[in-house]
């Protein structure tokens, strides 16, 4: 029989290797959404997309019921990663260079 310390040292080892799993992959998430940036300012489009972000969180807060997750809990998490990703659009824009305007 397992006691509970050799137990409780199991679930922390694997919220441990999921933690690993949800950095990794909010940090492909962000390689992603920099090329979305990087291509937004390009063509003078806008950081934000307000209906996007509405299907995304509906789509996600879908998602978190299915997962007997709580939705509230999904939609801030989104709205979070939603405002660094606009934040690093918005930074990106003022950086990149407007394909209209020549080098000088």
């Amino acid at each position: 029989m397992t006691s509970p310390i050799d137990q409780l040292t199991q679930y922390r080892a694997s919220i441990d290797n999921l933690d690993a799993i949800l950095l990794h992959t909010l940090a492909e998430r962000f390689k992603v959404t920099q090329a979305v940036g990087k291509l937004k300012a390009e063509h003078d489009m806008p950081p934000a997309d307000k209906a996007r972000e509405a299907r995304q969180i509906e789509r996600l807060r879908t998602l978190a019921e299915e997962s007997n997750l709580d939705p509230v809990f999904a939609e801030k998490f989104l709205n979070f990663i939603v405002a660094e990703v606009i934040r690093h659009h918005e930074k990106l824009r003022g950086s990149a260079p407007n394909p209209e305007t020549p080098n000088t």
